[in-house]
């Protein structure tokens, strides 16, 4: 069942709002504070309808939730998994929203109005990993004892995975359309289009980043371990993987960005030469 637009905005604003709560006393650091919040700022522009790319304030004009009474740690451990990952979740929809409306934007030959959409989207997929920190900022003896094994069977149909959540499936698709209407080098489109060029650049550096920083949170909480959704036998364990993952969308992005990972780019096109 599809939400209605009023019912999509009051979801997201209960999801900014609970997200707000815990991070009044989340362990998180200062720059991932201050990513997550821009990233919610963000969403309550787009979920209310204000004008694209419009200047959401400073900072200091968020009004966080009071700290409530406290909770059994592991009840907060808990509830911060899923709020984490709730927020998480929001910010791929509204990033696939930003970056589909940049991509209709410039088929219209309308760049000046896909620039700061453009802008949108790199401000949610920077809050990316800093709303995968905020969902992480537990024990990971707690998280392996407790929440890892409510993501597989019996507790889920299949072991779960990051890419089946829809949101991120929509956010994907829409950077693979972007993509193709700018495939052109980074040093060809900002010989005539520097300012497209740039912001371009911003948000495929920081999909990069989340996925460099996707390595070492797996890393910090299943250590060597495999995902629950890779089988026992297989070549691979988590981090690998997500290194893996990394890899190719650095290869992918190299040409494209101003300071790209030429080496692992040569690396890759050698592997499929070879």
């Amino acid at each position: 069942m599809e939400l209605s637009d009023q019912q999509a905005a009051l979801h997201g604003a209960l999801v900014i709002h609970r997200g707000l709560d815990d991070l009044c006393e989340a362990p998180l650091s200062g720059a991932d504070l201050a990513l997550e919040v821009a990233g919610m700022r963000q969403a309550v522009l787009d979920l209310t309808g204000a004008a694209p790319g419009a200047d959401p304030g400073p900072v200091s004009s968020v009004i966080v939730p009071e700290p409530g009474e406290g909770a059994p740690l592991e009840s907060v451990w808990s509830a911060r998994w899923l709020i984490g990952h709730q927020v998480h979740v929001l910010f791929n929809i509204c990033a696939a929203v930003a970056v589909t409306d940049a991509a209709r934007r410039l088929r219209d030959g309308d760049v000046d109005t896909a620039l700061p959409r453009l802008a949108d989207a790199t401000v949610y997929v920077r809050g990316f990993p800093a709303a995968m920190n905020h969902a992480s900022t537990i024990p990971a003896d707690y998280y392996m004892a407790a929440v890892r094994q409510t993501m597989a069977p019996p507790w889920t149909d299949v072991p779960l995975s990051g890419r089946q959540h829809r949101g991120y499936k929509l956010f994907r698709a829409a950077m693979k359309d972007l993509l193709s209407l700018l495939p052109d080098s980074y040093e060809q489109l900002a010989s005539r289009a520097p300012e497209l060029a740039e912001a371009r650049g911003a948000l495929l550096e920081a999909d990069i980043v989340d996925a460099e920083r996707h390595v070492t949170l797996a890393y910090s909480m299943v250590h060597l371990r495999r995902s629950i959704a890779q089988r026992p036998e297989g070549p691979d364990n988590a981090v690998a993987e997500l290194r893996l993952m990394r890899h190719r969308r650095a290869a992918q992005y190299a040409p494209l960005i101003r300071f790209g990972d030429h080496y692992i780019a040569d690396a890759v096109a050698d592997l499929r030469h070879s």
